[in-house]
């Protein structure tokens, strides 16, 4: 595998590569991406579960529930300094998802209005400034059953402030 990129944990005990670009980048603001960061919303890199692979260490995995779709989300971490690297899904099962910020340079990944996506806006923080050009959406991207969702395109920088 040519590895693109590598990140890590804290403390280093958790190594991963990737390869290739991700497919996409999805900004979530739902309150399980803020409780799960810590933060106003989670920057997540989406890879093809082939271009992923571990390089050092055996993360512990949590499965949560998610509110939205009922499915199982599994959250990998590490036990030592319980950094989050990545997440895998019940619901989309060749898939990867990054927490861009685990990267050893988190700038490293296209980042553009052309592959992001803003999701669950309806719960995003006050305050939160959505740029324009880029598809958002109050909740998720698709149906329960997958049929896709149209987005709203912001001509001009929004501000949450509900």
């Amino acid at each position: 595998m040519m590895e693109n990129a590598q990140g890590g944990c804290l403390c280093g005990n958790l190594r991963y590569a990737v390869e290739n670009q991700s497919s996409r980048v999805t900004i979530c603001h739902c309150k399980f991406c803020q409780r799960a960061t810590g933060g106003a919303y989670m920057v997540e890199p989406i890879f093809d579960a082939q271009d992923f692979r571990l390089l050092k260490g055996t993360p512990k995995k949590y499965a949560h529930i998610s509110a939205g779709s009922g499915k199982k989300v599994f959250v990998h971490f590490c036990d030592t300094c319980g950094t989050k690297l990545f997440l895998t899904f019940e619901r989309f099962a060749n898939i990867v998802g990054v927490y861009g910020g685990t990267f050893d340079d988190p700038d490293w990944f296209d980042l553009t209005p052309e592959n992001s996506k803003q999701i669950f806006l309806g719960v995003a923080q006050r305050g939160t400034s959505i740029p324009p050009h880029v598809n958002t959406y109050i909740e998720h991207a698709t149906e329960q059953d997958g049929t896709p969702i149209k987005p709203t395109v912001f001509e001009t920088h929004q501000i949450i402030r509900t």
